[in-house]
């Protein structure tokens, strides 16, 4: 069972055009992302595929068409910064990290073995290129504030982007930090909503109802956006745009995206596929032109 990662080249940055050619590299990225993320949970015997899955699309826009930041230089004190506040979607965050050319392939293998850098929520002090060590769901958008507002201060172009699961809306800490950065006017700083409507157990619905999530973020002083998570034509100009308030992007996302055995099953929020499952995740994520004769 393989599913080596190769290390691909960024796209220019700016979100436009976003034409056929832009789109064809993304997919073909978050493909072999996915393969490989499939993989090494399969290896671990541990992990969160489903939602991995769902933000995958996400950090494949950031990461290589929309925030400024070079692999080869990432402590730039000027770059951008992502903060995954989901931390349980590490491995997404260290395959992509891989296929930056951050991480090398073999260090995929290591995923959450006995000290490990890659550990089952993404550590700071282990990793280059991880902004903040988050996990402990609620934490990541005040700690994204916390540098929006530090760029803002010094006077810098830089962007602050957090990624959070809409069930961890839940938490009353992101509310708070929500109403600083309006307060401050913390134009530089993008959330990134991960709306794919569940969390471990059940439905975001049946949990703590979100709705009307949109009117809800815009009452806290930012301005909202609607996209579909999946579709690269939405969301890289969504996530490059920039305003004069904070920014919101709810990217409505499917867990479990694109396997047609786990889409929008709650199960696999930290259900780890079996051997034969991995082989039909890997069909099913094969290049438009495998398979086919010559």
């Amino acid at each position: 069972m393989s599913a080596r990662l190769p290390v691909f080249g960024r796209l220019p940055r700016g979100g436009c055009p976003v034409d056929d050619a832009v789109v064809g590299r993304c997919e073909a990225i978050a493909r072999a992302i996915r393969r490989r993320d499939a993989v090494m949970i399969h290896q671990a015997g541990q992990g969160h595929i489903g939602g991995d899955y769902s933000c995958v699309d996400i950090l494949v826009a950031l990461y290589f068409a929309v925030m400024d930041f070079d692999p080869a230089a990432p402590s730039n004190p000027e770059r951008d910064r992502l903060v995954l506040s989901k931390g349980h979607a590490a491995g997404a965050l260290y395959t992509t990290f891989a296929a930056l050319g951050l991480l090398r392939d073999a260090d995929l293998d290591t995923f959450m073995r006995p000290e490990s850098r890659l550990n089952g929520h993404p550590a700071v002090t282990k990793v280059t290129g991880v902004e903040a060590s988050t996990g402990p769901l609620g934490h990541g958008l005040p700690v994204a504030v916390g540098m929006a507002l530090a760029a803002k201060l010094d006077g810098s172009p830089r962007r602050t982007f957090v990624v959070t699961g809409d069930g961890e809306l839940e938490e009353g800490s992101n509310w708070e930090a929500m109403m600083v950065a309006a307060h401050h006017g913390c134009a530089n700083l993008t959330l990134v909503v991960d709306r794919n409507g569940l969390q471990q157990g059940a439905t975001t619905r049946d949990t703590t109802a979100l709705a009307p999530l949109q009117a809800k973020i815009a009452a806290f002083g930012f301005e909202v956006v609607n996209v579909d998570g999946h579709c690269y034509p939405e969301l890289i100009p969504a996530l490059a745009a920039v305003g004069e308030r904070p920014r919101c992007v709810l990217a409505h996302t499917v867990k479990g995206y694109p396997i047609s055995f786990m889409v929008n099953q709650v199960g696999w929020h930290h259900r780890v596929p079996s051997a034969d499952e991995v082989a039909r995740i890997l069909a099913e994520l094969a290049e438009p032109d495998e398979g086919e004769e010559s």
